[in-house]
């Protein structure tokens, strides 16, 4: 467990899960059933111990079920309330760069009670990425809303890094839900805490994003640029099957990293989608790279914050009257004003293609 821990009478210890390639789902189910219906070893693991956790009172709130509703409109965003995290969640920490160092003496992950770290992920054979931890969000957005850590002691800042993505498109492909995702806010991109982590939840809808046919940029890179027919345009990479998480993993990071150069702030989200050019040749992974104007200083508590969910077109809302008057109109609008003028965004891409292929 996380050292550093306080530790609590009756705490359960995390489960070492270990997986091979063969546990890797390549087939991802439609979205025909429920949650729970299509469920793999990965799933029943996390979920169980979700749910455990849940009963042991170890979140900030207990979460019931979730008003939800698609807004009308052609993207089909999805608006959701959660009153109770907009009111108890841990005041998010101000960011002031986006190279802001870890501190020790703020919020981090080395503060996890043992109890909250569900699972250790580690892959058998050689070659594996590092393994990474599986913890409760403890204000939780949905059943089985979870991060994903490298281990806290090794007090990352929030930068993502290769060996980190490529573990967390391995625990993509190890669930067999349609609508597990995810997501990385950076800083300057609504990050919550500076310590290295990415979300992963269980979203019961499909999202425009994995479907929407992009721009091809650099080929041989597996670069695209997402532009129409979603809320926000992203650069899209691609990942047919698990040989390619490495390279996509390292690209991903690359344009990453160029983005804190010129002065932005980033999003990632990791989902499971059709490839590049439209349907037809099956499923693979889609990881998009948002790229937005940094926004500093502590997030509002209550408000429309626009961080990887809302890129993607997932709207949790804290308040029942934005929840129920919000247009799809206001909603692209409030995600748009962080974002990239089309010219700018255009010769950003023709920049990350030179990178690639240098």
């Amino acid at each position: 467990a996380a050292a550093g821990a306080r530790e609590e009478p009756g705490d359960p210890g995390p489960e070492e899960f270990v997986y091979g390639e063969e546990d890797f789902i390549l087939r991802g189910t439609g979205w025909e059933g429920e949650l729970g219906s299509a469920v793999s070893r990965f799933d029943r693991a996390l979920l169980e111990s979700w749910d455990d956790r849940m009963e042991r009172g170890l979140f900030r709130y207990r979460l019931g079920p979730l008003p939800a509703r698609l807004l009308p409109g052609p993207l089909g965003l999805a608006a959701q309330l959660n009153v109770q995290r907009g009111t108890e969640r841990r005041p998010p920490q101000p960011v002031c760069s986006l190279r802001q160092p870890f501190d020790p003496a703020s919020f981090n992950f080395t503060r996890l009670r043992p109890g909250e770290v569900l699972l250790r992920l580690r892959r058998s054979g050689p070659a594996a990425p590092d393994p990474l931890l599986v913890a409760i969000n403890a204000s939780p957005l949905e059943r089985g809303h979870v991060l994903l850590l490298p281990e806290p002691v090794r007090e990352l800042p929030q930068a993502l890094t290769a060996p980190v993505l490529r573990g967390a498109l391995e625990a993509a492909l190890l669930s067999a839900h349609p609508g597990f995702r995810l997501g990385f806010n950076g800083l300057g991109g609504c990050a919550s805490v500076n310590h290295l982590h990415l979300h992963g939840l269980y979203l019961g809808h499909p999202l425009p994003v994995e479907a929407a046919p992009a721009r091809p940029l650099c080929p041989r890179h597996r670069l695209s640029l997402l532009f129409r027919g979603v809320p926000a345009p992203a650069f899209l990479f691609y990942a047919a099957g698990p040989a390619e998480l490495a390279a996509v993993a390292r690209d991903v990071c690359r344009a990453a990293e160029h983005l804190t150069d010129t002065g932005l702030a980033y999003n990632v989200l990791i989902t499971r989608g059709d490839p590049p050019g439209g349907t037809g040749a099956g499923r693979g992974l889609r990881v998009l790279l948002w790229a937005r104007r940094p926004s500093f200083g502590a997030k509002a508590s209550a408000g429309f914050n626009v961080a990887v969910c809302e890129l993607a077109g997932h709207l949790p809302l804290p308040a029942e009257p934005l929840y129920r008057d919000i247009t799809e109109e206001e909603a692209l609008r409030g995600i748009r004003e962080h974002l990239l003028p089309e010219p700018e965004l255009l010769r950003l891409g023709e920049d990350l293609a030179r990178l690639l292929t240098g």
